[in-house]
C-alpha cells in the first residue's frame, strides 16, 4: 500500500513508525512531516490547507490511503474532499468532526441521548458568561467553544481566574475558537484517556491511557497540550471500559448517525472518573498527543491493518491484540511553553538516548544549518517500555538524561498515579 500521513508532531512521528513497520505498505510520504518522521517515510512540501493540492498529489503518487493526524484538517474537511476526489481517508468527516471542533456541539449530544457529563453553560457574550459564573461560583470549568491547540480550557480554583479566563476568551486570545465558551461545573475525580476506532456503525476499544495536562510537577502550573502519558490506565478497569463503551461511545455512535454524521475515525474520549462512574469531558476526533506515543509503543497488531479495517467498515470483525508491558512517555518542551517558546536551540544525543525499548519521537523538531534544533513548544516525546509503569517510567528519565539540550524542559513526575498504585500493591 502507498499511505499519505497529514501532519508533523510527535503523534504523526508515531504513527509513522508504526506504519512503516506494516509488511503491506510499499511507500509512506508525510506532509510535511519533520526531521524524525523523515528517517521512516519520504517528506513532501504540500499545502495541507489547499485540500485541491493534496488531491493532485495522491492522484499522482497513487495513494491508496490518506492518514490524518492533527484535527484542524479534520474540523476543515480534508476527509470530505479527499473522499470527494475519489481518495480512500482514515478519519472523520468536517461534520462529524464537530465532536472536537465544537465543545457545545458536544455538550449538546450529550444532553440530547442522556450521555453522563459535566452540568454546562453556552455563552456568545461576556456579559452573560459573567453573570452565570458569579452565580455558580468557584470552582468552575471555562472552555473556548473552539480548537485552541489544548490551551483554551481553565479549570478555575477561583471566581477571579474564572472571569480572567472568560476575559481571554472574548478577547480574541484564542481567536474564533474563544467566540462562544461552554461552562461547565467542577467533576472530582481521575481523569483518564480512552480510544476506539470507529467505522460509523461499529466502535472498536483502542487502549487506554492517562496524560498530564499541568505544565508542572504536582498537576501545577497552566494546561498544555500535553507534559506526558502513559499506558494503560490502571482506573480504567473492564468494568469501566464496559460502562464507558454502554454509556458514553455507545450513544455517541447512534446520536451521530442518526444526525447524519456517521463517526469514523479515531474516537478519543476525554473521561473523569467520579464517585457515579465515568463522566464525559469532551471528545477528540484523532489519536491524543502525546497518548499516541505510548499506544504505538504497545500495540502488537498492525496500524495499517487496522486503518483499513475503519475505513472499509470491517471492524465489527475486527480485534486488537496489545503488549503485556507498559509504555510512558515524557514531553521535552523548550523554555518559555506554554507561552513564547524559545526556538533554535540545538538538540543532541538522541541516539545515545534511545534504544533498549526507548523510542524518541520528534514533535517540534527542525534541521538548521546540518543541526537539531527546537522548533515548537512541545520538542520531544522520550517513551519507553517497561514491565511496570514504574520501571517505564525509570528507562525514559535515564534516557532523557542523557540528551544534551540544556533549554528544554519536562516535567519529573509522569505516571505518578500508576506508581503510587504499584508501590502500594508491591
Amino acid at each position: 500500500m502507498r499511505v499519505l500521513l497529514i501532519g508533523s508532531g510527535g503523534r504523526e512521528h508515531a504513527l509513522a513508525w508504526k506504519i512503516a513497520a506494516s509488511p503491506v505498505l510499499t511507500k509512506l510520504y508525510a506532509a510535511p512531516g519533520n526531521p524524525g518522521i523523515g528517517r521512516d517515510a519520504e517528506l513532501v512540501k504540500l499545502d495541507i490547507a489547499d485540500h485541491a493540492a493534496v488531491a493532485a498529489f495522491c492522484a499522482e503518487k497513487k495513494i491508496d490511503l490518506v492518514v490524518v493526524g492533527p484535527e484542524g484538517p479534520l474540523v476543515a474537511g480534508i476527509a470530505d474532499d479527499l473522499r470527494a476526489a475519489g481518495i480512500r481517508v482514515f478519519g472523520p468527516s468536517r461534520a462529524a468532526a464537530r465532536l472536537e471542533g465544537s465543545k457545545g456541539f458536544t455538550k449538546d449530544l450529550c444532553a440530547k441521548y442522556d450521555i453522563p457529563t459535566a452540568a454546562y453553560g453556552r455563552f456568545g457574550d461576556l456579559a452573560s458568561a459573567r453573570v452565570h459564573v458569579q452565580n455558580m461560583g468557584a470552582p468552575i470549568v471555562i472552555k473556548a467553544d473552539g480548537l485552541a491547540a489544548g490551551k483554551g480550557v481553565t479549570v478555575a480554583m477561583t471566581l477571579p481566574e474564572a472571569l480572567a479566563a472568560l476575559d481571554a476568551c472574548f478577547d480574541g486570545s484564542f481567536g474564533q475558537a474563544g467566540a462562544e465558551v461552554v461552562v461547565e461545573e467542577f467533576l472530582v475525580g481521575e481523569e483518564a484517556s480512552f480510544f476506539c476506532l470507529c467505522d460509523g456503525v461499529t466502535a472498536l476499544p483502542f487502549g487506554t491511557a492517562q496524560d498530564h495536562k499541568r505544565v508542572g510537577d504536582g498537576d501545577t502550573g497552566p494546561n498544555t497540550g500535553g507534559m506526558g502519558a502513559y499506558s494503560p490506565a490502571p482506573v480504567m478497569t473492564q468494568v469501566m471500559i464496559d460502562r464507558t463503551m454502554r454509556e458514553i461511545v455507545e450513544p455517541t455512535m447512534r446520536g451521530m448517525a442518526e444526525t447524519g454524521a456517521p463517526f469514523s475515525g479515531v474516537l478519543f474520549a476525554g473521561l473523569i472518573i467520579t464517585d457515579k462512574g465515568p463522566q464525559l469531558i469532551e471528545y477528540n476526533t484523532r489519536f491524543g498527543d502525546p497518548e499516541c506515543q505510548v499506544l504505538m509503543m504497545r500495540l502488537k497488531d498492525d496500524l495499517l491493518v487496522l486503518l483499513n479495517a475503519s475505513v472499509d467498515g470491517q471492524l465489527a470483525h475486527t480485534s486488537v491484540r496489545w503488549r503485556d508491558e507498559a509504555a510512558l512517555t515524557v514531553v521535552m518542551a523548550a523554555r518559555g511553553y506554554p507561552g513564547t517558546p524559545e526556538k533554535g536551540s540545538v538538540i543532541r544525543g538522541l541516539e545515545e538516548a534511545a534504544g533498549d525499548g526507548v523510542e524518541i519521537f520528534h514533535a517540534g523538531t527542525a534541521i538548521n544549518s546540518g543541526a537539531l534544533v527546537a522548533n515548537g513548544g512541545r520538542v520531544l516525546n522520550v517513551t519507553a517500555l517497561g514491565r511496570t509503569v514504574g520501571e517505564a517510567q525509570k528507562k525514559a528519565y535515564a534516557a532523557l538524561d542523557r540528551i544534551d539540550w540544556p533549554q528544554g524542559f519536562c516535567r519529573r513526575d509522569i505516571g505518578w498515579q500508576a506508581v503510587a498504585r504499584e508501590q502500594a500493591g508491591a
